[in-house]
C-alpha cells in the first residue's frame, strides 16, 4: 500500500482486478492508485517490448519503442492524458499490423495488455474528472522511503517534464511508422509485380496482363 503512496486513511474502494481493468475513483486512495497504477503497467509494456526486441535482433527499433512505452507510463503518473491515449494507440496499431501480416496480432497477452491501455485512458480521464470536481490540482502526497516510493512517486516529479518532448517525438515516429506501414508493403507488392512484368517476354506479358 505504502508503495502505491496509498494509506490507511485513504483505502481503496474496489477489489484490485476491478481496478486494474476498469477503474473508478471515489477518493484521494483510488486517484493516486490508478495514477501509479498506469506507470506500473507502461513500465511492464517497456520491458516485454525490450526483451522481444533482443529476441528479434531488432535492437534500435526495439530500443525507441522501450524509451516510448517508458515515457508512456511516466507520462500517464502525472495524469497525461496524451501519454495514455497514444501508447494504447501504438499497442493496438502494431496489433493490427502483425494479425495483417502474420495472422498472430492478437494473442492472449497482447489483448490483456490493450485492455490495460485502454484501463490507463480510463483512468486518466476519470482522474481529470475528479480532480476538477473536487476543484483540486495538487498531487496527493508522494512518498519517499522504499525503492518502490522513488519509482512511482519520486521518479515521475523528475523526469516528465524533461522528457515530455522527446516522448511526443517518439509518440509520432512510432505511429506514424505504423500508420505508414500497410502502404509501404502495398506500394513494394505493386513495384515487385511491375517489375516482373517488365522482364516477361511480348507475349508472355501479354498472356499475363490478360
Amino acid at each position: 500500500m505504502q508503495t502505491l503512496g496509498l494509506s490507511a486513511s485513504t483505502p481503496l474502494t474496489e477489489s484490485r482486478w476491478r481496478a486494474l481493468l476498469w477503474p473508478t475513483i471515489r477518493n484521494e486512495g483510488d486517484f493516486d492508485y490508478i495514477t501509479a497504477q498506469g506507470l506500473w503497467i507502461g513500465f511492464i509494456v517497456a520491458a516485454l517490448t525490450l526483451a522481444g526486441s533482443a529476441f528479434n535482433g531488432s535492437f534500435v527499433w526495439g530500443a525507441l519503442e522501450t524509451a516510448f512505452f517508458f515515457f508512456a507510463g511516466v507520462g500517464v503518473r502525472q495524469r497525461s492524458r496524451a501519454a495514455a491515449i497514444a501508447a494504447f494507440c501504438s499497442y493496438l496499431l502494431s496489433a493490427l499490423v502483425l494479425q495483417r501480416y502474420t495472422g498472430n496480432g492478437f494473442g492472449i497477452v497482447r489483448i490483456i495488455f490493450l485492455a490495460l491501455l485502454f484501463a490507463n485512458i480510463r483512468g486518466n480521464w476519470l482522474s481529470a474528472r475528479w480532480a476538477l470536481k473536487q476543484q483540486s490540482s495538487v498531487t496527493p502526497i508522494r512518498l519517499n522511503q522504499t525503492l518502490g516510493d522513488k519509482l512511482s512517486d519520486q521518479l515521475p516529479i523528475f523526469l516528465w517534464p524533461k522528457v515530455k518532448v522527446i516522448f511526443y517525438l517518439l509518440a509520432s515516429l512510432e505511429i506514424g511508422l505504423l500508420l505508414c506501414i500497410p502502404f509501404r508493403h502495398a506500394y513494394e507488392v505493386t513495384g515487385t509485380s511491375h517489375s516482373s512484368r517488365q522482364r516477361l517476354p511480348t507475349r508472355e506479358y501479354g498472356a499475363a496482363w490478360r
